[in-house]
């Protein structure tokens, strides 16, 4: 059989080029990559990766728009590219990167047969009061707590009012972490950025909690590793029977304090942790607990990730960040 035809989009990105990796890692290569280089270092993540060509995102757009079948056929389309910032707060550039992009994307990959997989994200759920359910029918009930998260929304929203969500994925992400964040900035996982502080000051700082439930420290995320989110997106995206939402995570919880120890252990430090004032602006839109519902993907045959916690921290530490490499060194 001929090697299937591969779109990735945000393929310099964080999980996109995690992605290509594991395409990679299957012997796939006839991969087109698109996304947008920018002045930060996110195009390292491609080096050492192996692709067919690269187009820039703006190129692609314009492609789909005005010459749709200009680009050929693809049997996959993994449309991971976003502005992905919490906190952007340009609501325009938002609507247009996150929003009509992926319309016009979705509509391309549909009209010409390709199996269409798209990054949503469980920013989508807000601060969980509707739950993080992605087998409920309404989603209309959802409010997402800054606009990332419903620019995120508003596509879920179209796709199920346009008929087309069971005929696409949408992947809603929970707290990914691993090798090929560097270039996020402030948007890196707590993992990297901790890792740096231990390495600079011998110390990390964590937020206090401003929630009467939760101690400091025992703030709750679902921690999913980057290999782990890639697979399950992978499944997904080779399984014909799956359509609609899907949520991406563990399945499990943990403290953040269960996440820096768990850093500290993979270095043979003790912890040494001091928590600091969470900044005014984040606290009404903090949230204090995720925790995904992965029994619809489980549902779909998928048996569960490879890496408990620990395990997937130490392997971040000790053979990516310690050595400062990147996947596929």
């Amino acid at each position: 059989m001929s090697s299937p035809r591969i779109l990735v989009t945000g393929g310099a990105g964080f999980i996109g080029s995690a992605l290509i990796w594991a395409l990679n890692q299957q012997g796939h290569e006839n991969i087109l990559v698109t996304d947008s280089l920018g002045t930060d270092e996110k195009w390292k993540n491609l080096v050492a990766l192996k692709f067919a060509d690269y187009l820039d995102a703006s190129d692609l757009l314009e492609l789909v728009i005005n010459d749709p079948e200009g680009l050929g056929k693809f049997d996959f389309i993994y449309h991971l590219g976003a502005n992905s910032a919490t906190t952007e707060r340009d609501a325009h550039h938002l609507m247009k990167n996150n929003f009509e992009y992926t319309k016009i994307l979705a509509h391309w990959a549909l009209d010409t047969g390709a199996r269409f997989v798209y990054a949503s994200s469980a920013a989508t759920y807000g601060d969980g009061a509707h739950g993080m359910d992605d087998k409920i029918a309404d989603i209309t009930n959802l409010r997402p707590l800054n606009m990332y998260g419903y620019s995120k929304h508003l596509f879920d929203l179209y796709a199920q009012r346009a008929g087309i969500d069971k005929d696409i994925v949408g992947l809603k992400y929970f707290n990914v972490y691993g090798p090929n964040e560097n270039h996020k900035g402030d948007m890196r996982s707590v993992v990297n950025k901790a890792f740096d502080q231990i390495r600079d000051h011998g110390k990390v700082q964590l937020f206090k909690s401003h929630h009467p439930d939760y101690k400091d420290g025992e703030q709750m995320r679902d921690f999913l590793y980057v290999k782990d989110a890639v697979a399950m997106t992978l499944f997904l995206g080779n399984n014909p029977d799956a359509g609609g939402l899907y949520n991406l995570g563990s399945g499990k919880a943990h403290t953040w304090l269960q996440l820096v120890n768990a850093i500290f252990e993979a270095l043979n430090l003790p912890p040494n942790i001091e928590f600091i004032d969470m900044p005014a602006t984040l606290q009404a839109k903090y949230q204090y607990y995720t925790c995904a519902d992965i029994n619809k993907l489980q549902s779909a045959g998928y048996n569960g990730t490879t890496y408990v916690l620990t395990e997937a921290v130490r392997d971040y530490v000790q053979n990516y960040l310690a050595p400062n490499k990147l996947l596929g060194d």
